[in-house]
């Protein structure tokens, strides 16, 4: 099983759940509606990698987010993630109504930061992603349209959260390929200070 580490220790999720379409610019440059109810879906343990992955079959697309680990049904740490996109896979997939996992779910498609102890307000947090030094991406709690405690709440009306499971909470605008070589730099803030910080250089 794979693990992340959180607060020097190793932590194995037994999933990752996402939440799709959380911001409205990102939903805009994509193409898609609005959501009329919170898009959700899931990872497995084996998505999680230390390493970022450029193309292999086809085009993987970055996605930013901020993290969060979940103790006893509540928020407990933070960190960075990468959500991969294999997005010309999954713009087919939704062209036919199917499930997105084989865009979403693939071995390598789950980076993350360290995770850090976190349980103060999340509406402080904020993400920003550099990409050759160059800001890429950039959002906060503020601008999503469903808020965590309110994602903890619609997950758990249908599947119950292990200890160390973690909630990816949905991407900024600003998505776009994964290059080979390309060096990622992810932050998280609370207000502003810096909690977390992660390196990739991309193979």
């Amino acid at each position: 099983m794979k693990t992340v580490n959180f607060n020097g220790r190793e932590i194995t999720p037994s999933k990752i759940v996402c939440i799709g379409r959380n911001y409205v610019e990102h939903i805009e440059e994509l193409g898609n509606e609005v959501p009329s109810s919170m898009v959700i879906f899931m990872k497995p343990n084996s998505s999680i990698s230390s390493k970022l992955f450029a193309c292999k079959d086809e085009p993987i697309h970055y996605e930013g987010e901020i993290s969060f680990m979940i103790c006893d049904g509540k928020i407990n740490g933070v960190g960075f993630g990468l959500d991969l996109t294999k997005r010309e896979l999954q713009s087919r997939l939704k062209e036919k109504g199917l499930p997105w996992e084989r865009a979403k779910a693939f071995d390598g498609a789950s980076v993350f930061s360290d995770f850090v102890k976190f349980k103060g307000d999340t509406d402080s947090l904020s993400i920003k992603l550099f990409i050759n030094s160059e800001l890429i991406q950039e959002g906060s709690v503020s601008h999503m349209l469903y808020k965590p405690n309110d994602m903890l709440t619609e997950i758990e009306s249908f599947s119950s959260f292990e200890d160390g499971d973690i909630v990816m909470s949905g991407t900024p605008k600003g998505v776009g390929i994964v290059k080979s070589g390309d060096i990622f730099l992810g932050q998280i803030f609370n207000s502003d200070e810096l909690l977390v910080e992660k390196k990739w250089i991309s193979v």
